[in-house]
Order: C-alpha cells, then structure tokens, then sequence
C-alpha cells in the first residue's frame, strides 16, 4: 500500500514536470529560431551607430555618475520593501491579536532609526557637494 501510496504522490508532480520540460522546450526553440533566422553580421556599421542629430558626437556616451545616485537608489529599495511587510499587516489589522501591533510599532521604529541615521550622515543632503 505504500508504494501505491508514493507513486500517487509521485504522479501530482507530472503536471509541473511536463511544464518545466515545455517551457524549457519553448526556450530552446525560441533560441534555436532565432539563431537560424536572425541577422549574422551587421552590414553597414554606420547604420548600427547611434543616432546624433547629425552631428558627429563631441564625448564619449558613457559618462561617470555620481555614487549619490546609486545610494540614493539602494535606500530607496531599503525603505520600499517595508510595505511588503506593512500592506499585509494592514489589510489584516482588526483579526490580529494585540501583540502584533506593538511589534509592528517595534518595526516601524526600527526603519525610522535608520532613516535618522542616514539623514544624519547626510546621505539624502544634495546641496553639500
């Protein structure tokens, strides 16, 4: 009986096999596709540049940003991934016990020491360089 009972559970995963293996099939006839059909070499280099209004390009395209930006950009996926925990919190707020919301006050007061510590150290002071 066990047996029967391991290759049943066995045979719920087919479903999910079979598409692994579909998708995986797509992919690689997508990829197959599209090196037999596809360009081989551009045939003009001139048309592959990119486009300058006409003129010819003063600099280079590649410019150095200030590390500002990046950090910018880190503390604002920092501090955005908190609603993933605050909408659920929210949305359930009147069925949760008590305790939960002074752990959530725990939390928020956590993300409201960090974004103390980050103006103090004048991560977000735009005007100081």
């Amino acid at each position: 009986m066990q047996v029967l009972a391991a290759a049943s559970e066995i045979a719920e995963y087919v479903p999910v096999l079979v598409m692994l293996l579909f998708a995986l099939g797509f992919a690689a006839l997508n990829l197959v596709a599209s090196w037999i059909l596809g360009q081989k070499a551009p045939t003009n280099p001139v048309k592959d540049a990119a486009y300058e209004c006409g003129m010819p390009p003063i600099s280079d395209a590649h410019q150095r940003f200030s590390v500002k930006f990046y950090l910018v950009a880190i503390l604002f996926v920092l501090f955005d991934i908190e609603v993933v925990f605050l909408y659920p919190w929210a949305v359930h707020f009147n069925k949760m016990p008590q305790f939960l919301f002074f752990e959530m006050l725990v939390f928020i007061g956590i993300l409201f020491l960090g974004w103390w510590y980050v103006i103090r150290k004048g991560a977000v002071n735009w005007a100081r360089d």
